[in-house]
């Protein structure tokens, strides 16, 4: 790629920059959000046709100009987005070959489609061996929403192949992977580069960079800053870090002197059954404590019930036949619905925050104002002038980026939309803020700016409950964690106890020893 330019209404998002990606190797591209990392890979998968930026394109030497993706998929071309492409609805091998149909010779078997025929069989059995490549021991008949996301990450990758894919480009393909998961896919990427397919990946987890590019291409404000090479040895996280935010990171994890005041919140003996499965019970016999002006961790993989505990505390929002106590201030409170929660000063950031976090079609001050309507409102109107100045005050105190509190919320980067989630939920005035993975998917320029909000919000007297299934995390910004099991608080580690082996011994127990 030589010389892309691409500019959006008022951004400039790329500017003159020039990519070469050698055959067969894995090429990842870093940078914050809103560098223009996924803007360059849409340019070079077609998503922006030819004619809407300036430069060029060539792809074994031969200059490539892509009106769609269709064009750039015949040449082998092929990009996973990091919202997955996916039919629910409709089988694994359906979603492999889907506008890429296996026709029948005959009605045997056949099914009608458009002035076609589909060969089940054919379709089924060559979905099948794809799925055997990508290591998925999934029937190709199963329906995609059977799946976890990891285990349709792998579907993508089975459809790229079905194309004939030679160069594969994924964005933050592990960013919503446990690390089982995330694991088994790099190492597919080793195997796909080993069979001649050269991949580009486009992730914020350094750690991953390292352990699997070839090359490292870094972006800062739409341009080109450098490009390394890993294998030697002199490339650390830091160096990119320092190339993504164009200054050194001193600390990954701002400083902080902790003032810890009075209980704010306590759980005790807490359960809660799944709704699909009403006898099998995702939290068991729960215990935990929050004090004011305290930043507490909890620690758990993929199934532990760290997300229901929180869901089902924060006004009963998640599970059923739940049973416990809930204590505010030393005092019981039943928190029977979201209401009831927000007005105990009690807020829950999803850890989802494109699906229930915000609303992505209304602007940042509708976002800022939606859980706390009530105090913008005179006799059933709200006050615009009112949500707007409200709205600008968080722009401003939270470096919210955005021209102003008039755009549109689906079209901020990852690390300012979930400024708008936190600035919603402190305007509803919380004693207590369970923030649930709240630096997933963003960069580590905004991840530090996160941090620094999330000390500054202890500072004024709340109490914080981070839960984050990244360990440094956990461990830079806690000041105790608890770990979960199986549904179970399995360990409580003060902060100079801590480290990631032992958290990881209390996260690994099994229901018995949990138990």
């Amino acid at each position: 790629m030589r010389g892309i330019t691409k500019t959006f209404p008022g951004v400039n998002a790329l500017a003159d920059v020039d990519l070469t990606v050698r055959r067969g190797e894995i090429h990842a591209i870093c940078g914050e959000n809103g560098a223009g990392k996924s803007t360059l890979m849409k340019v070079l998968s077609g998503v922006y046709p030819h004619g809407s930026y300036d430069g060029e394109i060539l792809f074994d030497g031969e200059p490539c100009r892509f009106s769609g993706i269709r064009d750039s998929e015949e040449r082998g071309i092929v990009i996973i987005h990091q919202e997955l492409a996916l039919c629910p609805q409709l089988s694994i091998a359906e979603n492999i070959f889907l506008g890429n149909e296996r026709a029948a010779r005959g009605l045997l078997g056949g099914r009608l489609l458009g002035r076609g025929l589909v060969d089940w069989n054919r379709t089924n059995h060559e979905a099948g061996l794809l799925l055997e490549r990508v290591g998925l021991p999934e029937n190709p008949v199963t329906p995609i929403a059977d799946l976890g996301v990891g285990k349709q990450q792998l579907v993508e990758i089975a459809k790229a192949l079905s194309k004939r894919v030679r160069l594969l480009i994924l964005d933050e393909p592990t960013a919503a992977l446990n690390d089982a998961d995330s694991a088994h896919l790099l190492n597919l990427m080793r195997g796909l580069r080993d069979d001649g397919i050269t991949c580009v990946i486009i992730s914020h987890k350094l750690n991953e960079v390292l352990a699997i590019a070839d090359t490292v291409s870094v972006l800062r404000d739409g341009r080109m800053i450098e490009t390394l090479d890993p294998s030697g040895g002199g490339v650390t996280e830091d160096r990119i870090i320092s190339g993504m935010v164009g200054r050194d990171l001193e600390h990954r994890f701002p400083p902080r002197e902790p003032e810890i005041g009075e209980e704010a919140l306590r759980i005790e003996d807490w359960t809660v059954h799944s709704p699909a499965q009403r006898d099998r019970a995702v939290v068991s016999g729960a215990a935990l404590t929050l004090r004011r002006g305290e930043i507490v961790g909890l620690a758990g993989l993929m199934g532990a019930g760290r997300t229901e505990l929180a869901m089902s505390v924060f006004g009963r929002s998640y599970g059923v036949d739940i049973s416990g106590r809930v204590y505010k201030d030393g005092e019981q409170v039943r928190l029977r619905t979201v209401r009831d929660a927000i007005r105990h000063g009690i807020a829950y950031a999803t850890e989802d925050r494109k699906r229930y976090g915000l609303n992505l079609i209304q602007d940042i001050k509708r976002n800022v104002s939606a859980a706390r309507l009530g105090k913008l409102s005179r006799a059933g109107w709200v006050n615009e002038y009112d949500e707007y100045r409200v709205a600008e005050e968080f722009r401003g105190g939270m470096n919210i980026k955005a021209p102003s509190v008039s755009a549109v919320a689906g079209q901020l980067s990852g690390g300012n939309q979930q400024k708008v989630v936190l600035s919603k939920w402190i305007f509803t005035d919380p004693d207590v803020l369970i923030l649930d993975e709240p630096t997933r998917g963003i960069d580590v320029g905004a991840k530090y700016e996160i941090y620094t909000i999330i000390n500054r919000l202890a500072a004024e007297g709340r109490a914080i409950l981070l839960i984050s299934s990244e360990l440094p995390e956990l461990l830079g910004m806690c000041d105790r964690i608890y770990t979960m099991a199986a549904g179970r608080i399995t360990g409580e580690v003060p902060r100079a106890e801590a480290t990631q082996e032992r958290l990881m011994s209390y996260m690994t127990m099994g229901r018995e020893q949990a138990g």
